[in-house]
Protein backbone atom coordinates (compact mmCIF):
# COMPACT_ATOMS: atom_id res chain seq x y z
CA UNK A 1 0.00 0.00 0.00
CA UNK A 2 1.33 3.45 -0.82
CA UNK A 3 2.18 5.84 2.01
CA UNK A 4 -0.52 8.24 0.75
CA UNK A 5 -3.15 5.52 0.86
CA UNK A 6 -1.94 4.37 4.26
CA UNK A 7 -2.19 7.90 5.66
CA UNK A 8 -5.66 8.35 4.19
CA UNK A 9 -6.74 5.04 5.70
CA UNK A 10 -5.38 6.02 9.08
CA UNK A 11 -7.15 9.38 8.93
CA UNK A 12 -10.41 7.66 8.06
CA UNK A 13 -9.95 5.23 10.94
CA UNK A 14 -9.22 8.00 13.40
CA UNK A 15 -12.17 10.02 12.07
CA UNK A 16 -14.40 6.97 12.48
CA UNK A 17 -13.11 6.55 16.02
CA UNK A 18 -13.80 10.17 16.87
CA UNK A 19 -17.33 9.73 15.62
CA UNK A 20 -17.77 6.60 17.69
CA UNK A 21 -16.43 8.39 20.76
CA UNK A 22 -18.81 11.31 20.25
CA UNK A 23 -21.76 8.97 19.79
CA UNK A 24 -20.90 7.20 23.02
CA UNK A 25 -20.34 10.40 25.01
CA UNK A 26 -23.99 10.66 25.96
CA UNK A 27 -23.86 7.29 27.66
CA UNK A 28 -20.55 7.72 29.46
CA UNK A 29 -19.92 11.45 29.39
CA UNK A 30 -20.43 12.04 33.13
CA UNK A 31 -17.49 9.81 33.96
CA UNK A 32 -15.33 11.34 31.28
CA UNK A 33 -16.04 14.85 32.56
CA UNK A 34 -15.70 14.40 36.30
CA UNK A 35 -18.34 12.06 37.73
CA UNK A 36 -17.47 11.10 41.31
CA UNK A 37 -16.44 7.70 42.61
CA UNK A 38 -17.08 6.62 46.20
CA UNK A 39 -13.37 7.23 46.92
CA UNK A 40 -13.60 10.86 45.78
CA UNK A 41 -12.47 12.51 42.56
CA UNK A 42 -12.21 10.19 39.58
CA UNK A 43 -9.29 12.14 38.07
CA UNK A 44 -6.64 9.62 36.99
CA UNK A 45 -3.58 9.73 39.23
CA UNK A 46 -1.34 9.06 36.23
CA UNK A 47 -2.30 10.50 32.88
CA UNK A 48 0.24 8.72 30.66
CA UNK A 49 0.03 4.95 30.91
CA UNK A 50 2.62 2.70 29.28
CA UNK A 51 0.96 -0.55 28.22
CA UNK A 52 3.18 -3.32 26.88
CA UNK A 53 1.99 -5.63 24.13
CA UNK A 54 3.28 -8.53 22.07
CA UNK A 55 2.69 -8.50 18.27
CA UNK A 56 -0.50 -10.57 18.21
CA UNK A 57 -4.00 -9.93 16.90
CA UNK A 58 -5.37 -9.91 20.43
CA UNK A 59 -3.45 -6.75 21.36
CA UNK A 60 -6.08 -4.95 19.27
CA UNK A 61 -8.29 -3.52 22.03
CA UNK A 62 -5.31 -1.82 23.69
CA UNK A 63 -4.04 -0.49 20.36
CA UNK A 64 -7.45 0.71 19.16
CA UNK A 65 -8.19 2.42 22.49
CA UNK A 66 -5.15 4.55 21.73
CA UNK A 67 -5.59 4.96 17.97
CA UNK A 68 -9.27 5.89 18.18
CA UNK A 69 -8.81 8.29 21.09
CA UNK A 70 -10.99 6.45 23.60
CA UNK A 71 -8.19 6.90 26.14
CA UNK A 72 -8.31 10.69 25.96
CA UNK A 73 -12.05 10.62 26.53
CA UNK A 74 -11.41 9.13 29.97
CA UNK A 75 -8.54 11.43 30.85
CA UNK A 76 -5.52 9.24 30.09
CA UNK A 77 -3.05 8.74 27.28
CA UNK A 78 -2.28 5.11 26.49
CA UNK A 79 1.23 4.59 25.15
CA UNK A 80 1.29 1.12 23.51
CA UNK A 81 4.80 -0.30 23.93
CA UNK A 82 5.86 -3.12 21.61
CA UNK A 83 7.77 -5.89 23.40
CA UNK A 84 9.87 -8.74 22.03
CA UNK A 85 8.93 -11.57 24.41
CA UNK A 86 6.65 -12.46 27.29
CA UNK A 87 9.69 -12.70 29.55
CA UNK A 88 10.41 -9.07 28.66
CA UNK A 89 6.82 -8.11 29.49
CA UNK A 90 7.12 -9.90 32.84
CA UNK A 91 10.36 -8.15 33.75
CA UNK A 92 9.14 -4.69 32.77
CA UNK A 93 5.89 -5.09 34.70
CA UNK A 94 7.76 -6.23 37.79
CA UNK A 95 10.33 -3.41 37.69
CA UNK A 96 7.82 -0.69 36.79
CA UNK A 97 9.01 0.13 33.27
CA UNK A 98 5.50 -0.79 32.12
CA UNK A 99 2.39 0.32 33.97
CA UNK A 100 0.18 -2.40 32.47
CA UNK A 101 0.33 -5.00 29.72
CA UNK A 102 -1.63 -7.05 27.23
CA UNK A 103 -0.45 -10.23 28.89
CA UNK A 104 -0.95 -13.98 29.18
CA UNK A 105 -3.40 -14.95 31.92
CA UNK A 106 -1.10 -17.64 33.29
CA UNK A 107 1.91 -15.33 33.30
CA UNK A 108 0.24 -13.01 35.81
CA UNK A 109 -0.59 -15.97 38.07
CA UNK A 110 2.90 -17.39 37.71
CA UNK A 111 4.53 -14.13 38.80
CA UNK A 112 2.09 -13.80 41.70
CA UNK A 113 3.27 -17.17 43.04
CA UNK A 114 6.92 -16.80 42.07
CA UNK A 115 6.83 -19.39 39.27
CA UNK A 116 8.95 -18.73 36.15
CA UNK A 117 10.29 -15.48 37.48
CA UNK A 118 10.44 -13.18 40.50
CA UNK A 119 7.53 -13.21 42.94
CA UNK A 120 5.40 -10.07 43.03
CA UNK A 121 1.77 -9.46 43.87
CA UNK A 122 -0.10 -9.04 40.59
CA UNK A 123 -3.52 -8.04 39.31
CA UNK A 124 -5.83 -9.01 36.46
CA UNK A 125 -8.00 -5.98 35.69
CA UNK A 126 -10.09 -7.57 32.94
CA UNK A 127 -10.03 -10.23 30.28
CA UNK A 128 -9.13 -8.93 26.81
CA UNK A 129 -10.32 -11.72 24.53
CA UNK A 130 -11.77 -15.18 24.18
CA UNK A 131 -10.59 -17.83 21.72
CA UNK A 132 -8.46 -17.24 18.63
CA UNK A 133 -5.26 -19.24 19.23
CA UNK A 134 -4.23 -22.42 17.41
CA UNK A 135 -1.92 -25.41 17.53
CA UNK A 136 0.14 -25.79 14.36
CA UNK A 137 1.91 -28.94 13.22
CA UNK A 138 4.69 -28.80 10.67
CA UNK A 139 3.92 -29.62 7.06
CA UNK A 140 6.48 -32.42 7.34
CA UNK A 141 4.42 -34.08 10.09
CA UNK A 142 1.20 -33.54 8.14
CA UNK A 143 2.74 -35.20 5.09
CA UNK A 144 3.31 -38.27 7.27
CA UNK A 145 -0.31 -38.30 8.41
CA UNK A 146 -0.05 -36.39 11.70
CA UNK A 147 -2.84 -33.82 11.34
CA UNK A 148 -4.59 -33.99 14.73
CA UNK A 149 -4.06 -35.37 18.24
CA UNK A 150 -4.71 -39.09 17.62
CA UNK A 151 -2.73 -39.21 14.37
CA UNK A 152 0.15 -37.34 15.99
CA UNK A 153 0.19 -39.86 18.85
CA UNK A 154 0.20 -42.73 16.34
CA UNK A 155 3.12 -41.26 14.38
CA UNK A 156 5.12 -40.64 17.57
CA UNK A 157 4.64 -44.29 18.49
CA UNK A 158 5.76 -45.63 15.13
CA UNK A 159 8.51 -43.14 14.25
CA UNK A 160 10.68 -42.91 17.34
CA UNK A 161 12.78 -39.75 17.65
CA UNK A 162 12.85 -36.57 19.72
CA UNK A 163 9.82 -34.41 19.01
CA UNK A 164 9.93 -30.73 19.89
CA UNK A 165 6.92 -28.53 20.56
CA UNK A 166 7.00 -24.81 21.32
CA UNK A 167 4.92 -22.58 23.54
CA UNK A 168 5.39 -18.92 24.35
CA UNK A 169 5.93 -18.82 28.15
CA UNK A 170 6.21 -21.64 30.73
CA UNK A 171 3.13 -20.65 32.80
CA UNK A 172 1.25 -18.98 29.95
CA UNK A 173 -1.92 -19.82 28.08
CA UNK A 174 -0.25 -21.36 25.02
CA UNK A 175 1.78 -23.75 27.14
CA UNK A 176 -1.37 -24.92 28.92
CA UNK A 177 -3.33 -25.31 25.66
CA UNK A 178 -0.71 -27.44 23.92
CA UNK A 179 0.01 -29.55 27.01
CA UNK A 180 -3.70 -30.17 27.61
CA UNK A 181 -4.30 -31.06 23.97
CA UNK A 182 -1.34 -33.43 23.75
CA UNK A 183 -2.36 -35.15 26.99
CA UNK A 184 -5.94 -35.54 25.73
CA UNK A 185 -4.45 -37.59 22.87
CA UNK A 186 -2.38 -39.72 25.26
CA UNK A 187 0.91 -37.84 24.74
CA UNK A 188 2.89 -36.71 27.78
CA UNK A 189 4.26 -33.32 26.67
CA UNK A 190 7.37 -33.72 28.84
CA UNK A 191 8.14 -37.45 28.83
CA UNK A 192 7.25 -38.13 25.20
CA UNK A 193 8.48 -34.83 23.75
CA UNK A 194 10.65 -31.78 24.37
CA UNK A 195 8.99 -28.48 25.30
CA UNK A 196 10.68 -25.21 24.35
CA UNK A 197 9.80 -21.53 24.75
CA UNK A 198 9.79 -19.26 21.69
CA UNK A 199 8.45 -15.66 21.44
CA UNK A 200 5.31 -15.46 19.27
CA UNK A 201 6.75 -13.46 16.32
CA UNK A 202 9.59 -16.00 16.00
CA UNK A 203 7.43 -19.13 15.77
CA UNK A 204 7.01 -19.26 12.00
CA UNK A 205 10.69 -18.58 11.30
CA UNK A 206 11.73 -21.34 13.70
CA UNK A 207 9.35 -23.86 12.15
CA UNK A 208 10.60 -22.89 8.69
CA UNK A 209 14.16 -23.97 9.60
CA UNK A 210 13.03 -27.16 11.35
CA UNK A 211 13.52 -26.19 15.00
CA UNK A 212 10.14 -27.57 16.06
CA UNK A 213 7.48 -30.08 15.08
CA UNK A 214 4.60 -28.00 16.34
CA UNK A 215 3.69 -24.89 18.27
CA UNK A 216 0.86 -23.11 20.02
CA UNK A 217 0.60 -19.36 19.58
CA UNK A 218 -1.90 -16.57 19.08
CA UNK A 219 -2.94 -15.29 15.71
CA UNK A 220 -1.85 -14.20 13.19
CA UNK A 221 1.04 -16.65 13.44
CA UNK A 222 -1.01 -19.84 13.05
CA UNK A 223 -2.55 -18.55 9.84
CA UNK A 224 0.81 -17.14 8.74
CA UNK A 225 2.31 -20.66 8.88
CA UNK A 226 -0.43 -21.84 6.52
CA UNK A 227 0.06 -18.90 4.15
CA UNK A 228 3.80 -19.69 4.06
CA UNK A 229 3.13 -23.37 3.38
CA UNK A 230 5.11 -24.65 6.35
CA UNK A 231 2.39 -25.71 8.80
CA UNK A 232 -1.19 -26.91 9.26
CA UNK A 233 -3.76 -26.15 11.93
CA UNK A 234 -4.28 -29.30 13.98
CA UNK A 235 -6.78 -27.74 16.38
CA UNK A 236 -8.00 -24.33 17.43
CA UNK A 237 -7.92 -23.44 21.10
CA UNK A 238 -11.66 -22.76 21.07
CA UNK A 239 -12.05 -26.45 20.20
CA UNK A 240 -10.03 -27.27 23.33
CA UNK A 241 -12.11 -24.94 25.52
CA UNK A 242 -14.93 -22.93 23.97
CA UNK A 243 -14.78 -19.26 24.98
CA UNK A 244 -11.60 -19.75 26.96
CA UNK A 245 -9.89 -16.76 28.59
CA UNK A 246 -6.72 -15.67 26.85
CA UNK A 247 -4.95 -12.33 27.30
CA UNK A 248 -5.66 -10.02 30.21
CA UNK A 249 -5.08 -6.40 31.01
CA UNK A 250 -2.55 -7.07 33.73
CA UNK A 251 -0.56 -4.98 36.17
CA UNK A 252 0.95 -5.15 39.64
CA UNK A 253 -1.10 -5.00 42.82
CA UNK A 254 0.95 -1.94 43.83
CA UNK A 255 -0.11 -0.08 40.70
CA UNK A 256 -3.79 -0.76 41.43
CA UNK A 257 -3.44 0.43 45.02
CA UNK A 258 -1.67 3.64 44.04
CA UNK A 259 -3.64 4.39 40.85
CA UNK A 260 -7.23 3.09 41.13
CA UNK A 261 -8.70 5.90 39.03
CA UNK A 262 -6.07 5.41 36.35
CA UNK A 263 -6.97 1.73 36.24
CA UNK A 264 -10.66 2.56 35.86
CA UNK A 265 -9.98 5.05 33.09
CA UNK A 266 -7.82 2.63 31.12
CA UNK A 267 -10.34 -0.18 31.61
CA UNK A 268 -13.12 2.06 30.27
CA UNK A 269 -11.08 3.00 27.22
CA UNK A 270 -10.19 -0.62 26.50
CA UNK A 271 -13.75 -1.81 27.05
CA UNK A 272 -15.03 0.83 24.66
CA UNK A 273 -12.45 -0.26 22.07
CA UNK A 274 -13.44 -3.89 22.63
CA UNK A 275 -17.08 -3.05 21.98
CA UNK A 276 -16.10 -1.03 18.89
CA UNK A 277 -14.11 -3.94 17.42
CA UNK A 278 -16.95 -6.42 17.89
CA UNK A 279 -19.59 -3.98 16.57
CA UNK A 280 -19.40 -5.05 12.95
CA UNK A 281 -17.50 -6.17 9.87
CA UNK A 282 -16.12 -2.79 8.89
CA UNK A 283 -14.73 -2.17 12.36
CA UNK A 284 -12.99 -5.54 12.37
CA UNK A 285 -11.45 -4.85 8.98
CA UNK A 286 -10.27 -1.40 10.10
CA UNK A 287 -8.81 -3.00 13.22
CA UNK A 288 -6.98 -5.60 11.12
CA UNK A 289 -5.51 -2.93 8.86
CA UNK A 290 -4.38 -0.89 11.85
CA UNK A 291 -2.72 -3.65 13.90
CA UNK A 292 -1.04 -5.18 10.81
CA UNK A 293 1.14 -2.05 10.64
CA UNK A 294 4.85 -2.46 11.42
CA UNK A 295 4.32 -0.45 14.62
CA UNK A 296 2.18 -3.27 15.98
CA UNK A 297 2.04 -6.82 14.56
CA UNK A 298 4.10 -6.12 11.41
CA UNK A 299 2.49 -8.56 8.98
CA UNK A 300 0.28 -8.49 5.92
CA UNK A 301 -3.31 -7.58 6.68
CA UNK A 302 -4.40 -10.81 4.96
CA UNK A 303 -2.76 -12.77 7.77
CA UNK A 304 -5.12 -11.12 10.25
CA UNK A 305 -8.41 -10.32 8.58
CA UNK A 306 -9.69 -13.84 7.85
CA UNK A 307 -9.60 -15.54 11.24
CA UNK A 308 -10.91 -12.51 13.10
CA UNK A 309 -14.07 -12.96 11.00
CA UNK A 310 -14.17 -16.69 11.74
CA UNK A 311 -13.02 -17.70 8.24
CA UNK A 312 -10.70 -20.62 8.83
CA UNK A 313 -8.63 -22.96 6.70
CA UNK A 314 -6.38 -25.71 8.00
CA UNK A 315 -3.73 -25.77 5.28
CA UNK A 316 -4.92 -29.14 3.96
CA UNK A 317 -7.88 -28.04 1.88
CA UNK A 318 -10.49 -27.76 4.63
CA UNK A 319 -12.24 -24.42 5.15
CA UNK A 320 -14.95 -23.56 7.65
CA UNK A 321 -16.74 -20.69 9.34
CA UNK A 322 -16.08 -20.82 13.07
CA UNK A 323 -18.69 -19.02 15.22
CA UNK A 324 -16.30 -19.24 18.18
CA UNK A 325 -13.58 -17.08 16.64
CA UNK A 326 -11.68 -14.43 18.58
CA UNK A 327 -14.04 -12.12 20.46
CA UNK A 328 -13.10 -8.92 22.27
CA UNK A 329 -16.44 -7.94 23.83
CA UNK A 330 -19.39 -10.13 22.80
CA UNK A 331 -21.91 -8.02 24.72
CA UNK A 332 -19.54 -7.89 27.70
CA UNK A 333 -19.28 -11.65 28.24
CA UNK A 334 -15.60 -11.65 27.24
CA UNK A 335 -14.23 -9.21 29.74
CA UNK A 336 -15.38 -10.35 33.20
CA UNK A 337 -12.41 -11.84 35.13
CA UNK A 338 -14.02 -15.03 36.43
CA UNK A 339 -12.31 -16.44 39.51
CA UNK A 340 -12.66 -19.95 38.09
CA UNK A 341 -10.67 -18.93 34.99
CA UNK A 342 -7.69 -17.86 37.07
CA UNK A 343 -8.00 -20.96 39.26
CA UNK A 344 -7.88 -23.21 36.19
CA UNK A 345 -4.42 -22.01 35.25
CA UNK A 346 -3.25 -22.81 38.78
CA UNK A 347 -4.63 -26.35 38.49
CA UNK A 348 -2.61 -26.84 35.33
CA UNK A 349 0.52 -25.32 36.88
CA UNK A 350 0.16 -27.93 39.64
CA UNK A 351 -0.57 -30.70 37.11
CA UNK A 352 2.64 -30.03 35.20
CA UNK A 353 4.90 -29.61 38.22
CA UNK A 354 5.28 -25.84 38.02
CA UNK A 355 3.72 -25.67 41.49
CA UNK A 356 5.01 -28.28 43.92
CA UNK A 357 2.12 -27.98 46.37
CA UNK A 358 -1.54 -27.12 46.02
CA UNK A 359 -2.05 -23.38 46.58
CA UNK A 360 -5.20 -21.95 48.13
CA UNK A 361 -6.75 -21.73 44.68
CA UNK A 362 -9.72 -19.53 45.52
CA UNK A 363 -7.78 -17.18 47.79
CA UNK A 364 -5.14 -16.58 45.11
CA UNK A 365 -7.79 -15.87 42.46
CA UNK A 366 -9.52 -13.40 44.79
CA UNK A 367 -6.20 -11.62 45.37
CA UNK A 368 -5.36 -11.38 41.66
CA UNK A 369 -8.65 -10.85 39.81
CA UNK A 370 -9.99 -7.35 40.46
CA UNK A 371 -13.66 -8.29 40.46
CA UNK A 372 -14.92 -5.25 42.41
CA UNK A 373 -12.96 -2.80 40.28
CA UNK A 374 -14.31 -4.43 37.11
CA UNK A 375 -17.88 -4.27 38.43
CA UNK A 376 -17.43 -0.54 39.18
CA UNK A 377 -16.35 0.11 35.61
CA UNK A 378 -18.93 -2.15 33.98
CA UNK A 379 -21.72 -0.58 36.03
CA UNK A 380 -20.65 2.91 35.00
CA UNK A 381 -20.64 1.85 31.35
CA UNK A 382 -23.91 -0.09 31.64
CA UNK A 383 -22.19 -3.35 30.71
CA UNK A 384 -23.83 -6.42 32.23
CA UNK A 385 -21.84 -8.60 34.60
CA UNK A 386 -22.57 -12.22 35.52
CA UNK A 387 -24.14 -12.98 38.89
CA UNK A 388 -21.59 -15.65 39.70
CA UNK A 389 -17.81 -15.37 39.81
CA UNK A 390 -17.41 -18.99 38.68
CA UNK A 391 -18.41 -20.54 35.38
CA UNK A 392 -18.64 -24.09 34.05
CA UNK A 393 -16.79 -25.22 30.93
CA UNK A 394 -16.42 -28.52 29.08
CA UNK A 395 -13.05 -29.35 27.55
CA UNK A 396 -11.99 -31.32 24.47
CA UNK A 397 -11.64 -34.50 26.55
CA UNK A 398 -15.14 -34.18 27.98
CA UNK A 399 -13.94 -33.12 31.43
CA UNK A 400 -15.92 -30.29 33.04
CA UNK A 401 -14.27 -27.52 35.06
CA UNK A 402 -16.47 -25.41 37.30
CA UNK A 403 -14.09 -24.03 39.92
CA UNK A 404 -15.21 -26.51 42.56
CA UNK A 405 -12.72 -28.86 44.26
CA UNK A 406 -9.69 -27.51 42.39
CA UNK A 407 -7.13 -29.72 44.18
CA UNK A 408 -9.13 -32.84 43.35
CA UNK A 409 -9.46 -31.66 39.76
CA UNK A 410 -5.72 -30.98 39.44
CA UNK A 411 -4.89 -34.45 40.78
CA UNK A 412 -7.48 -36.24 38.62
CA UNK A 413 -5.52 -36.28 35.34
CA UNK A 414 -3.87 -39.53 34.33
CA UNK A 415 -1.16 -37.73 32.37
CA UNK A 416 0.73 -35.20 34.47
CA UNK A 417 4.24 -34.33 35.60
Amino acid sequence: MSSMKTNMTRRSIIKAGAGAAAAAAGAFGSLATGGAWAAGSDKPEKEEVRIGFIPLTDCASVVMASVLGFDKKYGVKIIPTKEASWAGVRDKLVNGELDMAHVLYGLIYGVHLGVSGPKKDMAVLMNLNHNGQAITLSKKLADKGAVDGPSLAKLMQTEKREYTFAQTFPTGTHAMWIYYWMASAGINPFKDAKAITVPPPQMVANMRVGNMDGFCVGEPWGHRAIMDGIGVTAVTTQDIWKDHPEKTLGTTADFVRKNPNTCRAVMMAVLEASRWIDAGLQNKLKMAETVADKSYVNTGVDAINQRILGRYQNGMGKTWDDPNHMKFFNDGSVNFPYLSDGMWFLTQHKRWGLLKEHPDYLAVAKQVNQIDLYKDVASAMKISVPRETMRSSKFIDGVVWDGKEPAKYADSFKIKA
